[in-house]
């Protein structure tokens, strides 16, 4: 059974199908060929339960509010913002743009929107100041990843659903354990793109590129004043959470008035035109999600109604006694799984399996959330199916295959980064722990 369930997935994703296609497709040939305890007829039961929890009503909720800010005008005051901050230095471009990805994070919660909301802008702008199209698309499709992990964070906000099953997790808690290392992350992509440059310089000499000169105090102060209302975003929704005022799924409903506001009275972007189109798109986001979460939900109740999960648990555990071998193990078949499926979809088919191998291991779960979050979106700039990297391509104009080569650089500074959080928890838990947040 075990062997269908996960062949049959595989082999579809591997004939391209859609991953919410391949998780049905391979659950309902389980059913045909179960062992009796459970009939077709439960399906439509499950695929409503797992969409109809209160906790997931966050998600459409955040999907509407980012794409408000990305149509409201609101990425370009921040890119503004940054290049006034630190765009005359050399490297100044590689900073403005994990900044300026660092804070559209935290407004959309989602990779390819970050992507998509600042690519079109600073991609060209890193390849005139002499970066490679490569490098640039690369840097771009790498941060954008940081969206699911700095909150407020659609993924966190799933995991949360699917391992409560198990073990209850406070959403609150995931937003703010993701905070350092989505910074972290940051940290490591400038890293890789100065040796990037570096190494250029050192090959053909030095590189001539626009460097603006540095901005005025006064010129400072006025991108700041236009970037305020969208600076304010997370720290209304984040300060509102924290401060008993509502909960993650209300967050995400003030998150969608004030962006209309912002939008309609502050800025003056959006029109009743722009605002069809961005229910319209919002709605088509949304369904692909909910599609995945319910297809999704069949599968995770047959690995575990069918003890598939505890075998592969057992398994793995019978490997080695040794915490760092089986974190290594985990991580790996993370980052592999990352190539291929989307983050919502691997919680589904992973936090049965090995939530409890951490749980065994006395593995904090908001700690497993962050690194396998931290998986999970270097998974969304790896090669081959990566979703950031087919945006960046498009943007960029340039071949999936350059690309992938240009990201190199970023996916192994990730994976160390990634490495560290695996290994040092208090890199997690040391801002919720601080600010007593359970």
């Amino acid at each position: 059974m075990a062997l269908i369930l996960f062949g049959l997935f595989f082999l579809l994703v591997m004939l391209r199908l859609p991953i919410a296609v391949a998780l049905a497709i391979s659950s309902i040939a389980v059913l045909f060929t179960g062992s009796g305890m459970f009939g077709l007829e439960l399906v439509a039961d499950i695929m409503y339960s797992s969409v109809s929890k209160f906790t997931l009503l966050a998600i459409p909720f955040f999907i509407l509010a980012g794409v408000i800010m990305e149509q409201a005008g609101i990425s370009k005051r921040l890119i503004d913002f940054a290049q006034t901050l630190v765009g005359h230095r050399k490297s100044g471009i590689v900073f403005v743009t994990v900044m300026t990805a660092i804070f559209f994070a935290a407004i959309s919660g989602s990779g390819p929107a970050t992507v998509a909301a600042i690519g079109g802008i600073l991609i060209p702008a890193m390849v005139k100041n002499g970066y490679k199209k490569e490098t640039a698309g690369g840097l771009v499709a790498s941060s954008g990843a940081i969206g699911i992990i700095i909150p407020p964070s659609i993924a966190f906000i799933v995991f949360a659903v699917v391992a409560g099953d198990q073990i209850p997790v406070s959403i609150g808690r995931l937003f703010i354990a993701g905070i350092v290392p989505g910074l972290l992350l940051g940290g490591g992509f400038i890293l890789a793109a100065m040796y990037v440059r570096w190494k250029q310089e050192r090959a053909e000499g030095p590189i001539e590129g626009f460097v603006p000169e540095k901005a005025t105090g006064k010129e400072r102060l006025k991108a700041f004043v236009s970037a305020f209302w969208g600076l304010m975003i997370p720290i209304i929704i984040l300060g509102g959470i924290y401060g008993g005022y509502f909960t993650p799924t209300e967050a995400a409903v003030v998150a969608v008035f004030y962006g209309l506001f912002v939008g309609f009275v502050i800025y003056r972007e959006l029109n009743l035109k722009k605002l069809y189109d961005i229910l319209v798109a919002a709605s088509v986001q949304t369904a692909t999600v909910m599609f995945i979460v319910s297809a999704a939900s069949v599968y995770a109740y047959i690995i575990t109604t069918e003890q598939i999960a505890r075998q592969i648990s057992s398994a793995m555990l019978g490997i080695s006694e040794n915490p760092i071998i089986i974190l290594l193990l985990v991580n790996v078949l993370l980052l592999i799984a990352g190539m291929f499926i989307d983050a919502i979809s691997a919680y589904y088919i992973f936090i049965p399996i090995l939530l409890p191998i951490m749980l065994f291991m006395d593995v904090d779960p908001t700690v497993f959330g962050v690194f396998m979050t931290v998986n999970l979106a270097i998974g969304l700039f790896t090669p081959p199916v990566g979703l950031n990297l087919f945006v960046a391509a498009g943007i960029s104009g340039t071949s999936i295959g350059r690309l992938s080569i240009g990201v190199m650089p970023f996916i192994v500074s990730s994976i160390i980064i990634l490495l560290l959080i695996t290994f040092i928890p208090q890199i997690s838990t040391f801002l919720p722990d601080l600010l007593n947040v359970k």
